[in-house]
């Protein structure tokens, strides 16, 4: 508990030993007499008034606030509120209680403690939902090292400008994104996706702000600014997620807006009309027993139970997918993914890693091992994915197996690839006279062997007959002294969880899943099958997905949403496009995070699955309290309006009916085993 919830609790115990005692004391104090009815009536030793200015004491010490909210509200023309309903009710109460001479100030003293006890656990659940959030928000670094002769100095992240070396020792926070130039070590990045599994990250390795160093010495050379950088955007997206309301708490909002104004209104009919009717008709118009009803009705009525759970449970439900490593813009976005029915994916960097790997070599006419190292050493001036993939092949010193019958090697899965990397250097003063030929390959003298790689225009050009290969992926052939050397079949990696994300999907009611990608439409076609993904458009331009994703949503059932997945710059437009954009947050672009909607911050297309069903218990959670506390009250307001219901009753219609939403809405929280 904070202070003020402290204090809270120290006013409510305080109230409450008084009114207790209070309560005692008027009983003890006091005897009994028999009216002429033969009805006993307890009259008091001690003066009414006496018992009034006692009573409150205790009124005063737990509903102050209360009373100056309400002031406060009708001097700034807002004042239909809680705040009002339960000064009107409070006070009449005691009104009540004057006029009749009862010295029973109990029941108003009761309402006002009870509310409160009800306002003190809203405020531990909010809490509670804060803290979850602000264990994601610990991730902001304090400071960044940066090495000044010879010594390192601390200053503010802000400073730091792009392609500093900062160092980063073990237990620190990376302040800022960058590339790791020097040292090994492992990371712990659960605050920022929520997994648990620590990464190894060695020299060359991309780095993000927010994660961990856990065992080892690291200079990284930063790549953005910290405002740019990945924990900057990460803050900004949670301190901003409430700004955007769903349709459900702007509901609510309008509802508390005409419902309390509608309510007063009632309560004034109930004290006024009926005594009034029987008042013409000859009957007796008890105008006290009325005026209790209708105070009794404006208790029941207080829709706080609804005003505070709703986005309560918003709150809640987005705190518990950032602690998942999901990042939720609003809850808007939130009630529009409960929605979702079509779920269409980018490829690269989506579905798969972005990563190009050498999957085979096939109709090698030389040893395996030395065409790699050829093209390797022929490529090892272009910075093109292809040329570095066939480059880190060589580096990581793979060991082929090579099946007779067809000539295809493959290669054998090796512990750590990166023990090899001192074997199979690069050593470019092996290699002159390097010409890249646009669009075709390169051409170079690698120990005195002319050496061809690229595609089947370059061999074409040279009078080479080049093999064709059977297999999914891009081929890079290579000829060595103008003879056909066999080509390397490179492919892009499918992530490890993309099959299990797609299964995940269809069981969690989306009927259907598209991807949409630039690539050629047999590789596409292959992922698509191996994933299982329903339908696939490929060889698209960006503007081609723009005009696919509208397709799409033309198509769609009404009330339907359609949520796209990307990475990439290209994306952006998709994602701001598609009803709900999710975006891929630890290595996607900053075009692509700051369209999306949604942001996954390990990658993982499996955690889309996840998103959905989150949302959809949070708006499950939704209903049910919605239902819950109109259904209650408008039973008890029947029953309160007809004399059945009173005072007590009416606090658990009111307060009750609130702390059971607040437990309610704090299941959103717990989305571990969703």
């Amino acid at each position: 508990m904070n202070k003020k919830q402290k204090k809270m609790l120290v006013r409510i115990i305080i109230a409450a030993i008084l009114m207790i005692a209070l309560h005692f004391a008027y009983a003890f104090l006091g005897e009994d007499s028999v009216a002429e009815d033969g009805t006993v009536i307890r009259e008091a030793l001690v003066r009414e008034p006496v018992w009034f200015f006692l009573y409150m004491i205790p009124y005063l010490v737990v509903g102050y606030d209360i009373l100056k909210k309400a002031i406060k509200g009708i001097l700034n023309r807002q004042v239909f509120d809680e705040n009002f309903l339960m000064v009107v009710a409070t006070i009449g109460a005691i009104a009540v209680a004057l006029v009749e001479q009862n010295g029973d100030y109990t029941e108003a003293i009761a309402v006002m403690l009870f509310y409160q006890i009800g306002e003190l656990f809203q405020s531990y659940a909010v809490g509670k939902s804060r803290r979850n959030i602000s264990a994601l928000m610990d991730i902001r670094p304090d400071y960044a090292n940066i090495e000044k002769d010879g010594e390192l100095e601390k200053v503010d992240p802000d400073e730091v400008p792009i392609d500093s070396i900062i160092v980063v020792k073990p237990g620190e926070k990376i302040p800022i994104d960058g590339i790791v130039v020097e040292g090994r070590t492992t990371l712990n990045t659960s605050a920022l996706t929520g997994e648990s599994v620590p990464r190894e990250t060695d020299c060359g390795d991309e780095v993000i702000s927010g994660c961990i160093n856990m065992t080892g010495v690291i200079k990284v050379r930063t790549t953005k600014e910290f405002g740019e950088s990945t924990v900057s955007k990460i803050l900004d997206l949670v301190e901003n997620s409430s700004s955007h309301k769903s349709h459900s708490e702007d509901f609510i909002s309008k509802f508390a807006r005409y419902y309390t104004p509608a309510v007063c209104g009632s309560a004034l009919a109930l004290a006024i009309l009926p005594p009034l009717f029987l008042l013409i008709t000859g009957g007796d118009p008890a105008f006290g027993t009325w005026v209790y009803r209708a105070l009794t009705f404006l208790v029941i009525s207080c829709p706080c139970a609804l005003v505070i759970s709703i986005p309560l449970t918003f709150f809640a439900g987005i705190g518990g997918a950032g602690n998942a490593g999901i990042l939720v813009k609003g809850s808007n976005y939130l009630e529009a993914l409960s929605r979702t029915r079509i779920v269409a994916f980018d490829k690269t960097g989506t579905m798969t890693k972005g990563v190009f790997e050498v999957n085979g070599i096939h109709h090698s006419g030389i040893d395996n091992a030395k065409l790699l190292e050829y093209a390797a050493h022929a490529e090892c001036f272009s910075s093109h994915p292809i040329a570095k993939s066939i480059i880190r092949t060589y580096q990581e010193g793979v060991v082929w197996k090579t099946n007779e019958a067809t000539g295809e090697a493959v290669p054998v899965p090796c512990e750590d690839k990166k023990m090899h990397r001192g074997e199979h250097r690069i050593m470019k003063e092996r290699v002159t006279s390097v010409e890249e030929i646009g669009g075709n390959g390169v051409s170079a003298m690698v120990d005195g062997h002319r050496i061809l790689v690229g595609n089947n225009k370059l061999m074409k050009a040279e009078g080479i007959e080049a093999m064709e290969c059977r297999y999914v992926g891009t081929v890079v052939h290579v000829a060595v002294d103008g003879e056909y050397s066999g080509h390397i079949l490179i492919s892009d990696v499918i992530k490890p969880t993309a099959k299990e994300a797609v299964k995940g999907l269809h069981k969690a009611g989306v009927r259907r899943t598209v991807m949409l990608t630039g690539d050629a439409k047999s590789v596409a076609d292959s992922v698509a099958a191996d994933l299982g993904i329903d339908e696939v458009r490929s060889e698209l331009l960006p503007a081609d997905k723009v005009s696919a994703v509208e397709e799409l949503l033309e198509s769609k059932k009404e009330k339907e949403m359609l949520a796209f997945v990307g990475d990439g710059i290209n994306d952006a437009p998709v994602l701001s496009r598609a009803d709900i954009g999710i975006a891929m947050g630890a290595l996607g672009s900053d075009a692509a995070i700051e369209a999306a909607d949604i942001v996954l911050m390990d990658d993982d297309p499996a955690k889309i699955a996840k998103a959905i069903r989150i949302s959809r218990r949070c708006m499950r959670i939704v209903y049910e309290n919605i239902y819950f506390a109109i259904g209650i009250k408008l039973l008890c307001l029947g029953l309160g309006a007809v004399g059945i219901a009173n005072m007590w009753m009416a606090i658990f219609a009111d307060v009750g009916v609130m702390v059971l939403a607040v437990i309610n809405a704090i299941r959103a929280l717990f989305v571990k085993k969703v």
